[in-house]
């Protein structure tokens, strides 16, 4: 199998197991950056030796973040499990890279709200939504027409990390911003249907049970790009969501107009959803399922937030 067969081989895997178009990209270039490590050896000649040797030249020559090298591996793995039938088991004195015990940078509400205060149109309504419904980037890029659930005041996060459905609250400063982008949506999407394009991507199962989906108006984006462009999968011209460069600039932006010099990207108004929550009292079993963590460890970093001060100490200067 050459080299060339053996990424299409790659491809077509990923695809039948649904991956998105972004892992499937990340996939196919560390798999081909482990076979360039090894002088274009095929997979199929090394062993768990040199796949070991090429995530530890990662952690201790590159300093990759611990979830890069994870990536790498994750990658690999996939390669010789699902497309060789080769899976590798454990894996012996691997280097992991090291995680750094950060804790998530976290605005107060007046300093979100001075952030919202320097934005409007689209990316204002998709900054509130990542803090008053604690989204994602991504979950929030993604989200169509049919998720905004107005009459049980709830957002549907479909197949969002780990492959999970959720939801979450719905904002009630934002119903009639929301309102009025699905109107915009509507006409927008109309216009496409009348130069013959208006088809969107969907679930793969769900688009072979119910062709006629794919320019039904509710799978619509919530937020879709300005342009019209061809599907690098399936070829066919259609309206992606807005790109999360769009909104990462606008935020950078809106964030300069003020005086906060903490760094601020689109996660940390989720670090500030889930922390103003447990601020004002609510049990954290709840935030966590609106958050769609797996395991409740992941949301107790947000305790450490609130303490006040250094484990709580007070100052002696202050006494």
């Amino acid at each position: 199998m050459s080299e060339s067969k053996l990424l299409t081989k790659v491809r077509e895997e990923i695809r039948r197991r649904n991956y998105s178009y972004r892992t499937e990209k990340a996939y196919l270039r560390w798999i081909i950056r482990f076979i360039k490590f090894h002088a274009l050896t095929h997979p199929l000649k090394m062993e768990k030796e040199e796949v070991v040797e090429f995530l530890n030249w990662l952690a201790n020559e590159r300093n990759v973040a611990a979830s890069t090298q994870n990536q790498a591996l994750c990658a690999i793995v996939f390669l010789y499990k699902q497309v060789l039938n080769e899976p590798l088991g454990a894996f012996d004195n691997l280097q992991r890279a090291s995680e750094p015990k950060r804790l998530p940078v976290v605005l107060s509400a007046k300093e979100a709200r001075r952030v919202l205060a320097n934005m409007e149109g689209d990316v204002r309504l998709m900054t509130e939504l990542l803090y008053g419904s604690g989204l994602r980037q991504s979950e929030c890029l993604r989200l169509r027409v049919k998720d905004i659930d107005f009459e049980f005041n709830q957002i549907w996060v479909r197949n969002g990390k780990g492959k999970k459905d959720r939801t979450t609250v719905l904002p009630e400063v934002s119903k009639e911003k929301l309102k009025n982008q699905i109107k915009r949506v509507k006409l927008l999407h109309q216009k496409d249907l009348e130069k013959g394009y208006g088809e969107i991507i969907l679930p793969k199962a769900l688009a072979k049970k119910y062709p006629s989906l794919v320019t039904s108006f509710g799978w619509q984006y919530l937020f879709p790009s300005n342009r019209r462009a061809k599907d690098p999968r399936s070829e066919v011209t259609q309206r992606y969501h807005k790109s999360s460069s769009y909104l990462h600039k606008a935020i950078k932006e809106a964030v300069s107009k003020t005086n906060i010099i903490k760094k601020v990207s689109s996660h940390t108004f989720r670090h500030s959803f889930a922390t103003h929550l447990l601020q004002d009292g609510y049990d954290i079993r709840t935030v966590q399922e609106l958050l769609g963590h797996k395991n409740v460890s992941t949301t107790m970093v947000y305790t450490h937030v609130l303490k006040k001060g250094g484990r709580g100490v007070k100052s002696p200067i202050d006494n």
